[in-house]
């Protein structure tokens, strides 16, 4: 039941994190463009929390992804999105902390392929344009959350290397 729950959450932040090359261990907030905070742009914690459930909603009923998804308890669930709202929250310069793991350590041995973060981050985008988040907006929210999907996938490899054969026809992050 762990190691679902860290597919869950592991998978919901890939999708965050996988679209702008900055390798993050934690999200940081980005500065406030004339003096308001993206945070208060998008339109603070009630609104993080819309996308948020109408993302993982998504990500949960895709046939390709709902694999991450399956089995968990309702509080889990509960735990999961809190997480992933303190993430969004801390990373778009909100007063939130986010307390999860480090992108790497969540992510190892998930088998989370190329076609997964790319599924992903459409369902993500698709949120955010339900949501009308204009254009600008989105591309800060990307960048404010991103945690490098190269850098990321390169040191997956580096602590995998050798440990199992990596796929040749497939791209895979871990």
């Amino acid at each position: 039941m762990r190691l679902k729950i860290a597919a869950f959450v592991s998978m919901t932040i890939i999708a965050l994190t996988s679209t702008v090359p900055v390798w993050a261990a934690r999200p940081q907030a980005t500065a406030p463009p004339q003096g308001q905070s993206l945070y208060k742009r998008l339109g603070g914690y009630d609104a993080l929390a819309a996308v948020t459930d109408d993302f993982i909603a998504r990500l949960a009923s895709d046939p390709q992804l709902k694999r991450f998804f399956v089995g968990h308890s309702t509080e889990s669930l509960k735990q999961i999105r809190g997480h992933i709202v303190d993430f969004l929250c801390q990373a778009t310069g909100g007063p939130c902390a986010y307390h999860g793991r480090d992108m790497k350590t969540a992510h190892t041995g998930l088998g989370i392929t190329e076609d997964d973060w790319t599924a992903s981050v459409k369902h993500l985008t698709a949120t955010l344009d339900k949501f009308k988040v204009p254009e600008k907006e989105k591309g800060e929210v990307l960048s404010a959350i991103s945690g490098s999907q190269r850098r990321h996938r390169r040191e997956i490899d580096i602590l995998d290397a050798g440990r199992r054969p990596r796929p040749s026809t497939r791209a895979s992050i871990s």
